[in-house]
């Protein structure tokens, strides 16, 4: 058998602790890319919510989709539509409940069923808004949509405050103003941000 010299040894040893070292930092730096994604993705929202007319509630609504949303301005603006259209679904089924229910006053029984009718076309608009979103691609072919999302967005966003607009007098029943308002603001903030996010899609791809 063939001894190995010292010299060569030594060669091969150093080629081993290349090679290992090399694994180990390889290893280790796909481990700190994947770290960091959801954080690069959280950073990204947060500093797009700063943008917004009420940035703690986009942040809070919007982080937790951060894995799905990376860092993506057309991701980010859906992604706030659709939450915002979860919340004006859930609202609409609220007020529809209240406006059902036994001993509101005349004003309120009318305020309620106008209310009922604003967030239903608030709900088919931002329905819109997120189809036409979904269709978006190239640059050349969006601008026009973008348009029509806004404008969809916009609608949705006056109807949620004439709704929240009719609870405004004092005739009004405390406990049923209280929770329509709670509500509504809630539903019309997240519209104000999700439009806010979609003019700043639309002034990065304009």
């Amino acid at each position: 058998m063939e001894s190995i010299s010292p010299k060569r040894f030594l060669k091969f040893l150093f080629i081993f602790v290349c090679i290992a070292a090399s694994f180990t930092y390889s290893t280790s730096a796909v481990r700190s890319v994947r770290s960091a994604i959801p954080k690069t993705s959280t950073d990204f929202i947060r500093r797009s919510c700063r943008e917004t007319t009420y940035p703690r509630l986009c942040f809070s609504s919007l982080s937790i989709h951060a894995s799905k949303i990376q860092t993506s301005p057309q991701l980010l603006a859906a992604t706030a539509l659709n939450v915002t259209l979860s919340s004006a679904k859930t609202t609409s089924n609220v007020m529809l409940k209240l406006s059902l229910s036994h001993g509101l006053k005349p004003k309120e029984a009318a305020a309620m069923k106008d209310c009922v009718e604003e967030l239903s076309e608030s709900v088919d608009e931002l329905r819109k808004s997120i189809g036409e979103m979904s269709r978006l691609k190239s640059r050349s072919s969006s601008k026009l949509m973008i348009n029509d999302i806004q404008t969809w967005v916009s609608a949705a966003l006056t109807d949620e405050n004439t709704c929240s607009d009719g609870f405004g007098g004092k005739a009004m029943n405390g406990k049923v103003k209280s929770v329509v308002r709670v509500r509504i603001v809630n539903v019309a903030q997240l519209t104000s941000n999700a439009l806010a996010l979609i003019n700043r899609y639309a002034l990065i791809n304009g």
